[in-house]
């Protein structure tokens, strides 16, 4: 009987360890696959065009200066319904939207403090609701972004990178105070809205306990056991979130987006015209992908609540790339190291499938790959299904060496942007590892 207890005791946590990483996983499992998310930074600073809150926080301009854009941001041609339209024809799987940045003006029509799109702004709307029926009527994923710090609100502790209202061992009562408010908040949004995913943001400027980041999220995660979080809430995240430059190596965690720009601001600036191209935002995506990553592409809609031409452009011509490539871009994992093919590539769940990015027109149409000791049942053109002829070369017999494949794409099948080659195997992907494959002695 003792040793029963025992072997219970023993073995309890390890079964509840595993059940935990199960359903850890079974919540990530549309995030994972869903490879391309949409971000929307959109606020008073559209309106002329400035730094989203870090304008007055960086002492550029004063608060009150940057306070009188509440005027202009009128929101007159805001379409929600379009913006939705717009994110699922550029292949995007969710969106996130900022419900509230640093400078502490809300989307929404909330209860608690006194900055918001419906009282506030000469909108005289919420803004973040009609946005958010549009997009649960869709095959959407909802995030939504709020900033920990709220520069504007009276009870935060920091102000400008000049001006700190107080210190938090110095007034305890007057940080529990601002602590309550962005629960209160929070638990606002969660109960009128039901996100799939929370992506704070400002983690920075307070550590985990000052913020009491792990009682935050145990609250979020109550009843609502599927929402997921980024990272930035002092570690407790879900994934990583890398900013702008993407990872030269894979990151360690399985589970990771970059973040990033269309141009070179995150809110709308009329004078920033530094736009990406398409094929440049199709490279940092199939980056990604290599890697296992998500992309969360950046757009900046205007104070009326349009989305300027030229990102409404670049997300119609990515959305044709990727409606093309479906099937090499979605539930799609990591690929195989440079040393085996000099070109990005992703592998399908069950590791049988192997994609091949092509970004140029190869030299005599051929690509090499090398030490893919699997048999290549098939070898086609996704998004065309032309099939490719293969060479191997240096595979003999009586040697464990896979030999090198020859691939030849034909001329009419190469895309503009990346060709895409699908192999199939005869089974999971099997790389050969070994030093060398050659005989040394004889």
């Amino acid at each position: 009987m003792i040793y029963r207890c025992f072997l219970i005791l023993f073995i309890l946590p390890f079964l509840l360890f595993g059940q935990e990483r199960e359903e850890f996983s079974n919540k990530m499992e549309w995030f994972q696959g869903a490879k391309l998310g949409i971000f929307i930074h959109w606020g008073i600073y559209s309106v002329d065009g400035i730094s989203e809150s870090w304008s007055f926080f960086n002492e550029y301009i004063s608060h009150e200066d940057y306070m009188k854009q509440l005027d202009g941001f009128n929101a007159k041609n805001y379409n929600p319904k379009d913006w939705v339209n717009l994110i699922e024809e550029s292949g995007a799987k969710y969106t996130v939207i900022t419900s509230k940045h640093h400078d502490g003006f809300a989307l929404w029509k909330s209860k608690y403090g006194n900055l918001n799109a419906y009282e506030s702004s000469i909108a005289k709307r919420d803004l973040l609701s009609p946005f958010v029926k549009e997009v649960k009527q869709s095959n959407l994923k909802l995030g939504l972004y709020y900033s920990l710090p709220d520069w504007s609100y009276k009870d935060y502790t920091h102000f400008t990178t000049n001006t700190k209202r107080y210190n938090i061992e110095d007034d305890p009562k007057r940080w529990k105070r601002f602590l309550n408010y962005r629960d209160n908040q929070l638990n606002e949004l969660k109960k009128k809205y039901n996100p799939d995913l929370w992506w704070f943001d400002g983690d920075w400027e307070h550590n985990s306990n000052e913020w009491k980041s792990l009682e935050l999220k145990k609250d979020l995660q109550n009843n609502a056991s599927h929402v997921i979080f980024n990272s930035r809430i002092n570690k407790y995240g879900d994934y990583e979130t890398p900013e702008i430059g993407i990872p030269v190596y894979r990151p360690s965690s399985k589970y990771w987006e970059l973040c990033m720009t269309i141009n070179d601001s995150w809110g709308y600036q009329e004078n920033d015209n530094n736009y990406k191209t398409p094929l440049q935002i199709i490279d940092l995506f199939v980056d990604t992908l290599s890697k296992g990553g998500n992309l969360l592409l950046n757009i900046s809609p205007k104070p009326d609540g349009t989305i300027p031409e030229n990102q409404e452009n670049i997300l119609k011509e990515l959305g044709k790339w990727t409606k093309k490539h479906q099937s090499a871009i979605y539930s799609t994992q990591k690929g195989i190291p440079y040393e085996h093919y000099y070109g990005p590539s992703t592998l399908n769940k069950e590791k049988n499938i192997l994609y091949l990015y092509v970004r140029d027109n190869p030299k005599n149409n051929e690509i090499i790959l090398k030490g893919i000791s699997n048999k290549i049942n098939r070898a086609y053109v996704v998004g065309n299904g032309t099939i490719i002829n293969k060479q191997i070369l240096c595979k003999v017999y009586w040697n464990k060496y896979p030999g090198i494949t020859y691939l030849k794409i034909p001329e009419n099948t190469l895309d503009e942007y990346y060709t895409v080659i699908a192999l199939v195997l005869d089974g999971p992907i099997k790389l050969f590892k070994e030093k060398t494959g050659a005989v040394e002695l004889n």
